[in-house]
């Protein structure tokens, strides 16, 4: 780089920084939060824009059927296909401004950058922002990623809602995205060569190493299931200890049942409830059904579904003991995902050239990445998140670190665009 190829990439930083900050205030709650949700004005109105800013950068921008913002740097050989880089644009409620953000922020703000000092490149590059990722909506998470990889389709997403009963489908038609004339899979790409992703890590491994870049080497995988316990309702006061079907309490066994069978199978698998809900709870009135969710993760696909099996066993003989009904419905199947050894490899190599600390980590978090890694190349870097905080308007980064990581990332993209890399990912 030129002395004033490297002042204008200082400025390009200092840019996506204050655009990191004005993403923010499209859902910004009055405690400090963002919430943008699929398919809401705040999430409307920060997809738009995007668009702007993009087009703004000089990139062919604009929405696809499914909500999801493409910004193209197009190459001059259009039998290379392209390397797509982002991330998705949703939060969860109350969540945090980095979250999803930072990727797509510095992946524009990089594409930007190379088009003012490159100009074309022999490979199209593009930015993505994924219409939804989190599932905080609706029970349905990468409805964006999904769509461009064919993993999720229209016909899937029938009947599903939110908690005021309002369809996907529905949000869809009132965001302005027309459900009836499109395809089963009306955002499918088949053009992507590679996918290259970055973020912040949501875990505290990074800042306690002391490191300013993450080079991930594999997603965990990842189950969401819904459990629903029944029992009776009946008078707190005129039904017997023993006489009692308490749903409520059926599901605290099962729920301190899941942390015991989680620590004794040990690291790398979690198992989370994370939501428990009694339907019609009364303070004088024995549970009569209580729903919770149920998250399970780990590298390893076969332990983490043997897990889920024992697991809903022991939950069916808890519910037998206790004269109750159950039933779980699974609304999430994710594949563990390992990344590209040779995109990985140069992103060791682009932190060697700036003098970045990195070192290899696995995600503990699902991302878009994943469902990109079974079709393409896929890589992604991470950046450190203080005291692992994320999903909370107290997640936070450093500037410096959110910094190193986009010029990480551009570097990178320069590689695969323009520079020597072009040929060698497919």
């Amino acid at each position: 780089m030129t002395p004033d190829s490297l002042d204008l990439l200082s400025q390009y930083a200092e840019q996506m920084l204050d655009v990191l900050e004005w993403l923010s205030s499209y859902g910004a709650e009055s405690a400090g939060g963002v919430t943008r949700l699929l398919y809401t004005q705040p999430w409307l109105q920060a997809q738009q824009a995007l668009t702007q800013k993009m087009q703004q950068l000089g990139l062919e921008a604009g929405f696809d059927a499914v909500g999801n913002v493409f910004g193209k740097l197009q190459g001059s050989n259009q039998a290379l296909e392209s390397v797509l880089t982002g991330s998705h644009v949703d939060t969860v409620k109350n969540g945090g401004k980095y979250d999803g953000a930072y990727g797509v922020v510095a992946s524009m703000m990089a594409l930007g950058y190379l088009k003012a000092v490159y100009g074309t490149p022999r490979r199209t590059l593009e930015v993505v922002s994924f219409c939804e990722e989190e599932g905080s909506r609706f029970p349905l998470a990468y409805w964006g990623s999904g769509h461009v990889t064919g993993v999720r389709s229209m016909a899937g997403a029938s009947g599903i809602a939110d908690l005021e009963g309002v369809t996907l489908l529905e949000a869809m038609r009132q965001a302005g995205f027309d459900t009836a004339s499109v395809s089963e899979h009306p955002a499918k790409r088949e053009d992507i060569g590679a996918y290259i992703e970055i973020h912040i890590e949501q875990g505290s491994v990074l800042e306690y190493k002391q490191k300013q870049i993450g080079v991930v080497t594999a997603i965990v995988g990842q189950i969401r299931l819904t459990v629903v316990v029944k029992g009776t309702s009946n008078h707190a006061g005129t039904t017997p200890m023993a006489m009692r079907k308490d749903a409520l309490a059926g599901a605290a066994e099962m729920v301190t049942l899941t942390e015991r069978m989680a620590l004794e199978e040990g690291e790398p698998l979690v198992a989370t409830v994370g939501r428990l809900e009694v339907k019609r709870g009364t303070p004088n009135v024995v549970p009569g059904e209580v729903e919770f969710t149920l998250d399970i993760r780990h590298t390893d696909e076969w332990k983490m579904d043997a897990f889920r099996a024992r697991l809903l066993a022991e939950f069916e003989v808890i519910a037998e003991r206790r004269d109750l009904q159950i039933d779980t419905n699974e609304h999430l199947h994710a594949s563990p995902v390992a990344m590209h050894e040779g995109i990985s490899a140069e992103i060791e190599a682009a932190c060697d050239a700036h003098g970045f600390e990195s070192m290899r980590l696995p995600s503990g978090a699902g991302h878009d990445a994943q469902l990109f890694g079974p079709i393409c190349p896929t890589a992604m870097i991470f950046v450190p998140s203080r005291a692992g905080i994320s999903h909370s308007p107290d997640e936070f980064t450093e500037p410096a670190d959110l910094v190193a990581g986009f010029q990480v990332l551009v570097h990178v993209l320069y590689q695969y665009g323009y520079g020597g890399k072009v040929d060698e990912i497919l």
